[in-house]
């Protein structure tokens, strides 16, 4: 077969097992924070891509390339789920050939067995199946696509190369900084083909790549701070503890690769204590790991190549910056998508060298054998992403104590109006994290859903004392007081929650109402007032304003509110005076 069709077939073959692997998702939803990478709707104009580029905080992480795919992607296919997974497997598929690809470049043995063991592994399960990791697809593709342009510049050292393979590199850290791992992982393979690094030719061309490597990284762990909130006592880790932590990580990751069972969305949190003498075993058991990589490199540079890009591409999280999962957990199996492909490399060179002069029979079967089994764990892990619902049970069913699964399989609940089954969930989330304010608020609102406003006024309490500035909190426990007639108790919250937030149509309205009952009508209708300033549209403003006018004895004003009010929903009953 000639070198062309083989490796077409190899692309189609490829291919047609990621499709088949990952087709349940083509028929799976938006997960968890799906919502704030899908496009928002105050971005989806020309000023809002605009924005995406140059107003950092306009979308969830400053990964502008990324968001600009999706807002494309929102013009193609708007809220449908399956675009977006569809694109997400294909890019998936496609970053898998672009492996094989720089493998073949660089006359590594077992570049297709490589290409299909990633492309089919579980731990891309999560990568692939969550339209939010796009970033994890999307800057994947690029980063190969700039490696193996790179690989041909360093053979051809043509300037037309090399700027393709910069703009490619500028495009993976454009979707996703972690990809600044690049020069670095360049340099350990000429060392791994070379046996050494010359400053000219390998060291020299690479220096604008790390220059706009640091200078991405450093605003990412800025914007991970300071915008989205990966700052305060859940981060605050001695560096002790952060090298504990390091250690830990990189063993984990290297046991879920060689044994994926158990995978799960949130991992149990460890708790890191460098006084510990045992936890810092896993660090020790790194650096022993490393030293005997390096004596053995006269006799094979591999493993230590190997292990060098593993622990280099997890070096952004492996605990020495601050990650906003890390609030839920040190590791994830999406943040070791890219940093695999070091260890799957190294397996797949050294099956290959192992089955070489083996019978046909053994050098194919067991290769496909590995393959098929990788995608049979692959396949129904993928269904675990169906929908909120599955995807948070799935993860309660190997990690019960995780917090945020129950508070938001609580919330799902709760929206599809199973109000009893979604209090077990809150009180678990609120005893695994007393301090946390959205789960005393939730279960308080899952209990006013059940008729029982006096149990949800102590849960209101607890919430604004772990978080005195919950506008909501505040705002709902002056309802369920003015509920239960307290409404003179009701008015400080109520008042409290406008201050807090006073472009809030239903806190302007609740506290409308408490001022009403407390017969100080003109401060009634000042609060209703405001609030159709701001929310013009609004019938229940516009119907408790109609009945404070007839209250004052302004009959005109009164019947030309509640005319509105009708006018825009006309299901309420014809009053004619």
């Amino acid at each position: 077969m000639f070198p062309r069709a083989r490796t077409l077939l190899g692309i189609f073959a490829l291919l047609a097992a990621t499709l088949l692997v990952y087709w349940p998702t083509l028929q799976a939803g938006f997960i968890w924070n799906d919502a704030d990478y899908v496009t928002a709707p105050e971005l989806r104009t020309a000023h809002g891509l605009a924005r995406i580029w140059f107003e950092i905080g306009a979308t969830e992480q400053y990964y502008p390339l990324l968001h600009s795919a999706f807002w494309l992607e929102h013009k193609l296919w708007g809220d449908t789920p399956a675009g977006y997974h569809l694109l997400n497997v294909l890019l998936h598929a496609g970053s898998a050939c672009l492996l094989a690809a720089c493998l073949g470049r660089l006359a590594f043995p077992g570049a297709w067995l490589a290409a299909f063991l990633f492309a089919l592994h579980p731990i891309g399960v999560e990568s692939v199946a969550w339209i939010s990791e796009q970033k994890n697809t999307l800057s994947l593709f690029f980063y190969l696509a700039a490696a193996l342009a790179y690989l041909a510049f360093d053979a051809s050292r043509q300037p037309r190369t090399y700027a393709l393979a910069s703009a490619a590199f500028l495009a993976a850290l454009l979707s996703k900084t972690t990809t600044a791992t690049l020069p670095p992982a360049l340099l350990v393979i000429f060392w791994w083909r070379r046996g050494r690094l010359d400053w000219r030719r390998d060291v020299w061309p690479l220096l604008p790549w790390f220059a706009a490597a640091a200078a991405m990284g450093l605003l990412s762990a800025w914007v991970e701070r300071r915008v989205i909130g990966a700052d305060g006592a859940e981060f605050a880790l001695s560096f002790p503890q952060r090298a504990v932590l390091a250690g830990r990580i990189v063993w984990f990751y290297l046991g879920k690769l060689f044994w994926p069972g158990e995978l799960v969305f949130i991992y149990p949190r460890w708790q890191i204590d460098a006084g510990q003498v045992w936890q810092w075993g896993f660090s020790t058991g790194v650096l022993v790991t490393l030293a005997a990589l390096w004596r053995w490199r006269h006799q094979d540079r591999a493993p230590l190549a190997a292990a060098l890009f593993f622990g280099g591409s997890l070096f952004p999280v492996l605990g020495f910056f601050n990650v906003y999962g890390f609030l839920f957990s040190y590791v994830a199996d999406h943040w070791q998508y890219l940093p695999s492909l070091g260890i799957i490399v190294l397996a797949a060179g050294a099956l290959t060298r192992l089955l070489a002069g083996r019978p046909p029979l053994l050098k194919l079967g067991l290769p496909v054998a590995l393959v098929t089994a990788l995608a049979a764990v692959s396949h129904p892990l993928t269904r675990t992403y169906r929908d909120m619902e599955t995807f948070y049970r799935a993860t309660l069913a190997r990690n019960p104590d995780a917090w945020m699964a129950h508070n938001n399989l609580g919330n799902v609940l709760r929206e599809s109006g199973r109000f009893a089954e979604a209090v077990p969930h809150f009180e678990a989330a609120m005893r695994l994290r007393p301090d946390m304010p959205k789960a005393p608020y939730n279960l308080a609102n899952c209990l006013r859903d059940l008729k029982r406003p006096a149990e949800a006024i102590a849960l209101y309490q607890q919430a604004i004392r772990n978080d005195p500035g919950h506008a909501d909190a505040h705002n709902n426990l002056g309802r369920s007081l003015r509920e239960l007639g307290r409404a003179s108790e009701a008015l400080a919250p109520g008042l409290e929650a406008v201050r807090l937030d006073p472009a809030s149509e239903d806190a302007r309205n609740n506290l409308g109402m408490t001022l009403r009952e407390l017969g100080r009508l003109p401060e009634a209708t000042s609060q209703f007032e405001q609030g159709l300033r701001l929310h013009p549209d609004s019938v229940p403003l516009r119907l408790n304003l109609s009945l404070t006018l007839s209250l004052l004895g302004r009959e005109v004003e009164a019947d030309a509110h509640y005319r509105e009010a009708r006018r825009r929903n006309p299901n309420l009953p014809d009053l004619a005076r």
